[in-house]
C-alpha cells in the first residue's frame, strides 16, 4: 500500500498580490511549510523545485543543498516530505515536481483527497454495519 500524506490547513489568504505570499499560502495550506522551519528550508527547496521545473532542469539533493545553501540531510528530509504528500517524485536520483504547474498540484491533492474520503466512507459504512447502527 502506497502512502499519500498531506495536511490541510484553513489559513488568511494574503491581501497583497505578491508570489510569494501566494507560494507560501498555498504551501502552508497544504501543511508543507510548519512553523517548525525557521529558515524556510522547504519552502526554499519548494521554489527551487519550482524554478527547475520551468526550466526542465533536473537536480539531485546536491544541486538543491547548494543552491538553496542547506546541508544534504536537511534538503533529503524535506524532500521525503515532499515525496510523501505526493508532490515530489524521484526518478534515476533526480528529483522533480510531481505536476507541470500549480493548478495540477491543488488538482492532485484534490483528487487523493476525495480517494481517501470516498474510502473512509466505506469503512465508516462497514463498521455501522458491524455495530448494526444502520
Amino acid at each position: 500500500m502506497r502512502f499519500t500524506r498531506i495536511t490541510i490547513i484553513r489559513i488568511h489568504h494574503p491581501d497583497s498580490d505578491n508570489i510569494n505570499e501566494e507560494l507560501q499560502y498555498l504551501g502552508h495550506s497544504l501543511g508543507l511549510f510548519s512553523e517548525r522551519d525557521k529558515d524556510k528550508s522547504c519552502y526554499r527547496i519548494f521554489v527551487i523545485l519550482i524554478k527547475a521545473l520551468k526550466t526542465r532542469k533536473q537536480l539531485t539533493s546536491d544541486d538543491i543543498a547548494a543552491l538553496t545553501h542547506l546541508s544534504r540531510g536537511t534538503v533529503i528530509h524535506h524532500l521525503t516530505r515532499l515525496m510523501e504528500a505526493g508532490i515530489v517524485t524521484n526518478q534515476k536520483n533526480y528529483y522533480i515536481l510531481s505536476v507541470d504547474n500549480m493548478a495540477e498540484l491543488v488538482d492532485l491533492v484534490k483528487k487523493n483527497l476525495d480517494k481517501t474520503f470516498t474510502q473512509l466512507q466505506g469503512i465508516a459504512k462497514n463498521i455501522d454495519k458491524k455495530l448494526a447502527l444502520e
